[in-house]
């Protein structure tokens, strides 16, 4: 017999969203990864099968970049044919660039003569316009192809990352699927929901953002750098110390407003976790006079989301108007050194005004990468976070050599049976039942007395750790999962519908049922009458939890979806305590004619339900007290006594659920 249990499974989350309101999927954690190298390691190993298209995207960032930093450049030269063409304008025709020079310093006009010394003039002709026309077009294709590129790389990234994500959410499916229900009662719910979407679509949006623009960043870098420094290393070195200027400028800024952020942040949660909490308890907020209360509350939450925000706005908007005007002293320093340059003969007035390009060009890439590097932080902690999902334990697989059984009668067994959920806490032990075919059984006890247990034992959602549970005889570990739970056909206390039709639900029991057997399933389960009076009938749309039909009518719909899979053993949860009497007559009515000719265990809260039961089993704490009809039962005034004398007697006094 059996001796202890705990009252109940290691807890689940009990709300929708798991751990208050709004909990999971209110956003992905801004919390950094635990280990970012392997992780990245790992991450990119998920890029392997796409390996070529990526050396492309790579390839053509490099072409992209290569012709986008000669733009400058180029068009550098076309203002050093329109500046040549004017400075020819002005010398007397006839006369050679080297006699126009000479001219020059026989008067003094030194630097006016280096100048002219440095350029390729022809005096007293204007701008060569073929010449110009030639370069502008190649800089307009040089451009055009550029764009192209970047295009074409773009789409060939959307393609790879869409590609990893389909595979990856295929694989995070198939492992729900392979995950025990161990792991569901120990996680929240809204924590594994958040795993599947919102880590999964971070990780799509880091994969798209960050391998393009870290590739084109880099490369952008390196490329204005070296044109840079090819054209002034006097100007390149003024241009690079900028750079931890503005690091310096913004680090300061941002370590600012960052207390600010998290405060905006936890002020959002708050203020939405208030407004979910009131909206949902609308109705009692106001019976129990608490909306001004609530309101106040929501006033105090606000002040406080709108101040920390607007100080984390304000001062992180700093960042971008400190970081112009060090670009534009940046500017002044190159304009000036430039110009001195030019005036002297070093340096043309193209290069100036290409260097200058590249100098703007110069802090952007830099900005991104530090951008990108957030993001990808962000991202690797979501795919650190769907990598603990996919390295959670297993089920035991199944044998291939499983036994299959047909033509099942329905005679269960419990031989010797212990099990626990936590290996260092005594649950079922020693646990010993013998179910003929046909019978019902009720299972009654107080909450927590293994109730519960019983069914996932029975359903292998969970494996016993010693003993056997056995099927016509045949243990129920030799047969795989799935013939076990096609054996048992279950009606929850908490009804689960989807959206979609009446007739499309129904049918979920058997998928390869006809109209005529959905509609047949539905007069045995008493609720062809009232689908009829529905306007659209089998056909009506049952939207989000089933809310536009009542609590009643949707437990009729789950006892109609039992009828169709006609399983050969039943598990039910009575669910009439929220019904009204006429629709509990229909659902007891409904239940006893699904329970008829097959073996079934009730899980009983009404002891009034379960007078007719072959066998009522009496749990308290995992083992069975006491087991007979509910007649002997009565009479040995034991435990069931007392439960079923606290609910007719003192019907607050004690709970059966």
């Amino acid at each position: 017999m059996s001796q202890r249990t705990v009252n109940a499974p290691p807890p689940r989350s009990h709300g929708p969203m798991g751990g208050g309101p709004m909990g999971g999927l209110a956003g992905v954690s801004d919390a950094k990864a635990q280990d970012f190298r392997g992780s990245l390691k790992r991450f990119a190993a998920r890029l392997r099968p796409e390996r070529i298209v990526v050396v492309v995207v790579i390839v053509l960032a490099f072409a992209s970049v290569f012709l986008a930093v000669l733009g400058p450049k180029l068009l550098g030269n076309a203002t050093n044919i329109i500046f040549d063409g004017f400075v020819s304008s002005r010398l007397p025709a006839g006369v050679t660039q080297d006699e126009a020079v000479a001219a020059l310093r026989a008067s003094g006009e030194s630097d006016q003569a280096d100048m002219v010394a440095s350029m390729t003039l022809t005096p007293g002709e204007g701008v060569d316009f073929t010449a110009l026309a030639r370069v502008l077009a190649i800089v307009t294709i040089v451009y055009v192809l550029s764009s192209i590129l970047s295009w074409g790389q773009n789409y060939l990234m959307a393609g790879v990352t869409q590609r990893t994500i389909y595979r990856l959410r295929e694989e995070v499916d198939a492992k729900l699927g392979r995950l025990p229900l161990r792991y569901f009662d120990a996680s929240s719910r809204g924590d594994v929901l958040s795993r599947v979407t919102n880590d999964i679509d971070n990780i799509s949006t880091t994969l798209q953002q960050t391998l393009t623009q870290l590739i084109t960043a880099v490369l952008t870098v390196v490329g204005v750098l070296a044109m840079m420094v090819w054209i002034s290393p006097i100007l390149a070195l003024i241009s690079l110390l900028t750079v931890p200027l503005s690091f310096v400028v913004t680090m300061a800024i941002a370590k600012r407003s960052q207390p600010h952020f998290i405060a905006q942040w936890k002020w959002t949660g708050e203020l939405n976790g208030h407004v979910e909490e009131t909206f949902s308890g609308h109705d009692l907020v106001k019976v129990f006079g608490h909306r001004q209360e609530s309101i106040a509350q929501f006033d105090t939450a606000n002040e406080r989301m709108y101040e920390s925000s607007f100080k984390a706005q304000f001062i992180s908007g700093i960042i971008q108007p400190a970081l112009t005007v060090i670009a534009n002293l940046n500017y002044v320093a190159i304009a000036v050194i430039g110009g001195l340059r030019v005036a002297s003969g070093t340096m043309s007035l193209g290069d100036v005004q290409a260097f200058i390009q590249y100098s703007r060009q110069f802090t952007m890439p830099i900005t991104q990468i530090a951008g990108v590097a957030n993001i990808l932080q962000s991202g690797i902690a979501s795919a650190e976070r769907v990598f603990e999902l996919l390295d959670e334990a297993e089920e035991s697989p199944d044998d291939e050599d499983d036994v299959v059984l047909t033509d099942i009668t329905g005679r269960i067994a419990f031989e010797d049976v212990s099990f626990r959920y936590l290996a260092d806490t005594p649950l079922i032990e020693d646990f010993d039942l013998d179910v003929r075919p046909g019978e019902i059984v009720a299972i009654v006890g107080p909450t927590g007395a293994g109730k519960t247990t019983l069914v996932n034992l029975l359903m292998r959602f969970y494996d016993v750790d010693s003993g056997r549970i056995l099927i016509d005889g045949v243990p129920t570990m030799s047969m795989s999962r799935d013939n076990v739970r096609r054996t048992f056909g279950m009606v929850l206390q908490d009804t689960w519908l989807f959206e979609g039709t009446i007739r499309e639900n129904i049918a979920y029991g058997d998928a390869t049922a006809t109209p005529e057997q959905v509609e047949a399933a539905a007069r045995a389960a008493r609720v062809d009458h009232f689908v009829r009076t529905l306007p659209d009938g089998y056909e009506t749309e049952l939207t989000e939890g089933a809310s536009n039909i009542s609590a009643g009518e949707r437990q009729l719909l789950t006892i109609a979806r039992a009828f169709l899979a006609d399983p050969a053993v039943l598990i039910l949860d009575e669910a009439t305590s929220s019904v009204d009497t006429r629709t509990e007559v229909l659902i007891q009515q409904a239940m006893a004619a699904l329970r008829n000719d097959r073996t079934s265990f009730v899980i009983a809260h009404r002891l009034s339900t379960i007078r007719n039961a072959d066998v009522i089993v009496v749990l308290e704490q995992g083992r069975i007290v006491e087991q007979g009809t509910h007649e002997r039962l009565i009479e040995a005034r034991g435990a069931y006594y007392q439960l079923y004398r606290s609910q007719f007697e003192h019907p607050d006094a004690a709970t059966t659920t």
